[in-house]
């Protein structure tokens, strides 16, 4: 295998690792989200409503096919909340498990082999510049969901920042393995 494959996987590691630390030992994992006050008629209204769809749901729903969609749906969000709304029904949430803990880890395993591969392609010499390369794609990363939550659907703007946050320095613990395992020789 080449240089840069190892250089992923000790970089995947090294996200995974920061990931999990973000999540579990700060309260980054937690930023923006908020307990519905008395959530119980919330629940109940939720499952009599939705029952056992588990989805993402957009509210109010406006059909977008409509001559007046556009008309129709700043009307309705005049008169009514909106957002969004991930539901899952009763014994269908997403648990702790090993296979989720796999799942995350091949996902940022992925991302740094992708790293490590762009940053094999170039002539980048220094040590911090090839830290920098591999964190500017995770400044990419970070800004290419996260930021398009907040302008598009109203995340909040710390959780904009946290997960951002997180996802930026996921690539930039990547890079210093990456970095470190992908030497560039000097020409």
């Amino acid at each position: 295998m080449r240089n840069w494959f190892w250089a992923g996987i000790a970089g995947g590691i090294l996200m995974f690792v920061w990931t999990s630390v973000a999540h579990v030992a700060t309260p980054l994992g937690q930023t923006g989200f908020s307990r519905i006050p008395d959530q119980t008629p919330v629940l109940a209204a939720m499952h009599n409503s939705i029952g056992d769809k588990s989805g993402l749901y957009f509210f109010p729903w406006v059909d977008m096919k409509s001559k007046t969609a556009m008309a129709d749906e700043v009307a309705a969000r005049k008169a009514n909340p909106s957002g969004l709304l991930l539901y899952h029904a009763p014994g269908e949430a997403a648990e702790m498990k090993p296979q989720t803990l796999l799942f995350e880890f091949v996902k940022e395993a992925i991302a740094a082999l992708i790293a490590a591969f762009l940053l094999s392609l170039t002539a980048i010499a220094g040590y911090a510049a090839r830290v920098g390369f591999v964190s500017l794609i995770g400044f990419a990363a970070a800004i290419t969901t996260n930021v398009s939550y907040l302008v598009w659907y109203g995340f909040p703007f710390d959780y904009t920042l946290a997960y951002g946050f997180i996802d930026f320095f996921g690539y930039v613990a990547a890079g210093l393995a990456i970095a470190a395992i992908l030497r560039k020789r000097a020409i």
